[in-house]
């Protein structure tokens, strides 16, 4: 599969997956959800590439394109700064769950493999 088409239809999987969630869940939950799941999964996507289990292609798809799409980084900005204009306490809270959250499920992730290979 070529390489740039492999992105784009892992990105239109991960975007329609990405508003599900959102129409599901709501916000600002609904971000944390996604980018703490994506931050798992990548983990377990970057493991298998760097243990040989997954090709290249296989991660650009499912890396780049699916959990690039899923995860969003501008949602978590705009996010936060409207919980700061309601309670800043919530929206302080909001960011130390995801930075500390989503980096140690990536981590998670990534030892899962590790051990299970």
């Amino acid at each position: 599969m070529n390489s740039y088409l492999a992105v784009g239809l892992g990105g239109a999987i991960g975007a329609i997956l990405r508003f599900i969630v959102s129409e599901w869940i709501g916000n600002p939950q609904g971000t944390l959800l996604v980018n703490a799941l994506g931050s798992l999964l990548l983990g377990i996507c970057m493991a298998a590439l760097a243990s040989e289990m997954i090709s290249k292609e296989m991660t650009l798809l499912l890396g780049t394109g699916i959990l690039g799409a899923f995860t969003t980084m501008s949602a978590f900005s705009v996010e936060t700064i409207e919980l700061w204009s309601d309670d800043q306490v919530k929206a302080i809270g909001y960011v130390l769950a995801t930075m500390v959250l989503c980096p140690l499920l990536a981590y998670a992730g990534w030892k899962v493999v590790e051990i299970t290979a």
